[in-house]
């Protein structure tokens, strides 16, 4: 199915955002800083809407009322259930040659079955999840991976998500499984990543470095672990891990999709830091950095 009524930019746009987490809510102050869109919002906690309402937002009381003669609809949600409840189970009003951009982490499988669902009931479904955290995403410097066989569509998800992306950032797939299956793979690199600066800096302190010695060794430019040391080495050095860029709950989500994802296969790295996600979740850090995992 194709958006065929639609072009890659259309002034005044009505756009419908669904799902005001810490992310969404990012995406949508993008959206209503530029003039061609109009958008309504929706939020499973409709409290989450305020800032959006406060920058000119409108708020829909249900996912049905927010998509109804929304040529665009925009996802942020938690996962693939989420996504279910939303819009798969729910009985929503499209309109005529809607596109629904799944900003959502939601694993190639689920992508595959929505676009299967959005072509079943006239949509265009692109999958186009983000890469980067909160400061990115303020910054309009995020990564996007966008996966459609429908060239329009694509156009369509690039043209919106160039609010919010770094343009040598974007990557397009010919198919919506691509886009989050690449989405999966980077955020391997945080998990596995955070896992291996604990180790690195608790083989160091066995060998006698002071853990701020240590820490400093792994943020030394053009070393492996310089980048996610870079990101997340004062929150370890400081067992700190309040100021949420990326939440442990949201990447352990992540973890067990990769893990489902690639089951045929052993992953026993990635094990180990899945371990530490669901532990950090467990002891009241979900809400928390996902540096938690070191605690």
């Amino acid at each position: 199915m194709r958006c065929q009524a639609l072009s890659p930019i259309m002034t005044h746009m009505r756009v419908a955002f669904l799902g005001l987490g810490r992310m969404g809510r990012e995406l949508v102050a993008h959206l209503l800083s530029n003039d061609d869109y109009q958008v309504v919002v929706w939020n499973r906690t409709p409290e989450k809407a305020a800032s959006c309402l406060a920058k000119g937002a409108e708020l829909a009381k249900t996912p049905g009322d927010a998509v109804r003669d929304a040529p665009l609809v925009i996802t942020c949600l938690f996962g693939p259930q989420a996504a279910r409840d939303v819009v798969l189970d729910t009985a929503l009003s499209w309109a005529a040659g809607a596109c629904w951009v799944d900003t959502s982490t939601v694993g190639p499988q689920f992508a595959r079955t929505c676009a299967e669902w959005a072509c079943a009931h006239g949509v265009s479904y692109v999958q186009a999840p983000v890469l980067g955290s909160l400061g990115p995403a303020r910054a309009g410097q995020l990564g996007v991976l966008i996966g459609s066989p429908d060239a329009r569509a694509r156009a369509l998800a690039r043209s919106v998500s160039s609010l919010w992306a770094d343009a040598d950032r974007i990557v397009e797939y010919d198919e919506a499984g691509k886009a989050a299956a690449g989405k999966l793979l980077v955020n391997y690199g945080l998990a596995v990543g955070m896992q291996s600066l604990v180790e690195a800096c608790q083989v160091g302190e066995a060998g006698g470095l002071t853990l701020e010695e240590a820490v400093a060794l792994a943020k030394l430019p053009k070393t492996p672990l310089s980048v996610i040391a870079g990101m997340k080495g004062d929150a370890l050095m400081s067992g700190d891990y309040s100021d949420t860029q990326f939440s442990a709950n949201l990447l352990a989500k992540d973890v067990h999709l990769m893990l489902d994802t690639a089951s045929d296969q052993k992953l026993p790295a990635l094990e180990v830091a899945s371990e530490a996600l669901d532990r950090a979740c467990q002891m009241g850090h979900g809400e928390d950095d996902f540096s938690a995992l070191a605690g």
